[in-house]
């Protein structure tokens, strides 16, 4: 008897076994692919928010494979590999087209999920905004095409003929960033000067040359190295006491004298909503890349005052934020 409603008892559990599996099979599985360590994404939480809206919580009915190549571009490609062996559903490549290619170099029909401070289809990441074909979608920030902006807006603050600096990421950079920066320049009649930042340990180096070209401005652009690092780099920035102007709308309250385009956070939490949309059942061929619907100015009076600098009307008249 003992032996026989054993045997029952194993038989129920191995009757389980299947159906265990298959719920376990059933919760889909995110990759998160990443060039920043996770000791430094702020953008994390928003990417969980896009995910909630659409109705995927973490640990209840989503699982996300983290993978981190720690600022170190030459690690995404086998990082991406490593996702693609964990069966991820969907890649949320969330570092430029550096992570992007990764990823599609992995798996050409894993759906991926981009985010990209430059031109996607100059990038070859898609073949059209509208109708991107292939197994990627995703967000762009645009921010390569709003350099002139940025620059224009530093001329009008210092007026004059002294170089304004454009701080760089080597091997992640569009390779129309620098001709775009130095164009900007010569209609206004400056030079640029590109300085150079692999890791938060070049900003010291990286502002010293600013300041030694006796640039009278930085432009900050959108790299996932300067958002994670934002308030390390804002504490160089003040140290040697340069105007400062930041694409991502978020940083400026991180110490920035002005911040000039589309909320970063914001971007990753469509990104989230994106995989969601996916886990869904839409093809990302068939989902629009997504560009920014609201560029916003913002500016720093207390960054001004603690450069002696005071802020043209013209600007804060402008400015759709203004922290005082």
């Amino acid at each position: 008897m003992i032996q026989r409603r054993s045997f029952i008892t194993l038989l129920g559990g191995a009757a389980a076994w299947p159906l265990a599996a298959e719920a376990q099979q059933a919760t889909p599985v995110v990759g998160w692919l990443s060039v920043v360590s996770p000791e430094g994404s702020p953008a994390l939480p928003y990417f969980h928010q896009g995910l909630s809206d659409l109705g995927y919580v973490e640990g209840q009915n989503l699982r996300i494979e983290y993978r981190w190549a720690r600022y170190d571009p030459e690690l995404l490609r086998p990082l991406a590999v490593d996702l693609v062996r964990a069966g991820v559903s969907v890649i949320g490549a969330v570092s430029g087209a550096p992570s992007a290619l990764a990823a599609r170099a992995a798996s050409g029909t894993i759906p991926i999920v981009f985010i990209t401070p430059g031109d996607p289809v100059q990038q070859g990441l898609v073949a059209s905004l509208n109708r991107p074909g292939g197994n990627l979608t995703g967000l762009t920030m645009t921010n390569t095409s709003l350099m002139r902006k940025q620059i224009e807006l530093l001329n009008e603050l210092l007026p004059g003929s002294a170089p304004i600096a454009i701080l760089s990421v080597p091997d992640f950079e569009p390779e129309d960033l620098e001709a775009n920066a130095r164009e900007a320049g010569q209609v206004l009649g400056r030079s640029v000067v590109i300085v150079d930042a692999a890791s938060e340990r070049d900003f010291e180096t990286a502002l010293a040359k600013v300041v030694h070209d006796k640039a009278h401005g930085l432009v900050v652009p959108d790299r996932p190295l300067f958002i994670a690092r934002h308030e390390q780099l804002a504490t160089v920035v003040s140290h040697y006491r340069i105007p400062t102007i930041y694409p991502p709308a978020d940083l400026a309250r991180s110490g920035g004298l002005m911040s000039y385009g589309a909320s970063t956070l914001d971007v990753f939490r469509r990104s989230g909503q994106y995989v969601g949309k996916i886990l869904q059942g839409a093809k990302p061929a068939d989902i629009p890349v997504e560009q920014p619907t609201k560029i916003a100015l913002k500016i720093n009076l207390r960054a001004a005052k603690a450069l002696g600098l005071t802020m043209p009307i013209s600007l804060l008249v402008r400015a759709d934020e203004v922290i005082e």
